[in-house]
């Protein structure tokens, strides 16, 4: 029996949810095994993708996507398939998929932001953040620019954050830029009258109450390796892996012959990415059309205003 943390007496911990965010699944940089080693020690009623899943901005410049990439994703949808109720919140990196909100892909919902509500009745905003970071707007304009302006600039990025990691330099944004963001996402949450935000974009995973509201950073898997859970007694606890694993941890991933085709990431248009950022077209992903939907559910198209509410 689990006790109120989530300790089954296994090492397996049970949870009633799990935000996870900036997964940037197909960048080299991914840390998939670790992530893997989470979802598969980790038990969730609820599950938030709270954005950047799918680094759809590096795969467009060069394509890479491992078996362990695959993995990740298999494991995810064996989850679903085994009662778990999965969130898909797009955020800037597979802003591709902000075309398709609404959608189910494989049994997982796209939505533009979502409302927990959790065991003590707090409820707070499930957002990835993106639209409050206005550093984004340098990116969309080298985009439409075209795509080798922006495939050398990406990787030009790239190179330098891996040159400063060999330094032992800091990678990631300075204080006053945290700062801003959480103001500013501590502002959002006022203005839809709930009590705490839970985000990703930064990759700075923190949780405190300092701006008046609930302030959460699921961090990354980048870096970080970072995740935030809800436990049955309705603490929220932010976890970094594998420190906080839980010793001895059951395997419960089985690939098995699961159908890949609903999430076959080869089949993404990835020429149809080339003009996200201009808003020219929307994004046909070819193979995911037969499988989109439930068919007694409609297309949901009302998720902002109303996001989607889950208890």
């Amino acid at each position: 029996m689990a006790d109120g943390y989530g300790s089954t007496g296994t090492g397996h911990l049970r949870v009633r949810a799990l935000f996870i965010s900036d997964l940037h699944l197909g960048t080299r940089d991914c840390q998939a095994e670790r992530l893997l080693d989470l979802l598969q020690s980790c038990d969730a009623e609820l599950i938030y993708l709270v954005g950047d899943v799918v680094d759809g901005w590096r795969l467009k410049a060069r394509w890479h996507w491992p078996r362990s990439h695959d993995d990740i994703v298999r494991c995810l949808l064996r989850k679903q398939q085994d009662g778990a109720h999965i969130l898909y919140i797009p955020g800037n990196h597979d802003e591709f998929l902000r075309h398709s909100i609404g959608v189910r892909l494989g049994g997982i919902e796209v939505v533009n932001e979502a409302i927990h509500h959790g065991v003590d009745g707090r409820r707070h905003l499930v957002v990835h953040g993106d639209r409050f970071d206005p550093v984004l707007g340098r990116m969309r304009r080298l985009a439409a620019l075209g795509i080798w302006v922006y495939a050398a600039s990406v990787l030009a990025n790239d190179a330098m954050i891996r040159w400063r990691r060999r330094l032992g330099h800091d990678t990631g944004r300075n204080a006053a830029c945290i700062a801003r963001f959480e103001q500013a996402l501590a502002a959002e949450a006022r203005r839809q009258h709930v009590d705490g935000v839970i985000c990703g974009h930064i990759h700075a995973p923190t949780m405190h109450d300092r701006l008046g509201v609930h302030y959460v950073n699921t961090g990354d898997w980048v870096e970080s390796c970072t995740a935030v859970v809800e436990h049955q007694n309705g603490g929220f606890a932010l976890l970094r892996w594998p420190a906080d694993a839980p010793s001895h941890a059951v395997q419960i991933f089985e690939a098995g012959a699961l159908d890949m085709r609903a999430l076959d990431m080869r089949a993404l248009d990835m020429r149809a990415l080339d003009t996200q950022a201009t808003g020219s077209h929307a994004v046909v992903l070819p193979r995911l059309e037969p499988y989109a939907r439930d068919a007694d559910a409609p297309l949901r198209s009302d998720v902002r205003p109303g996001a989607t509410q889950l208890s």
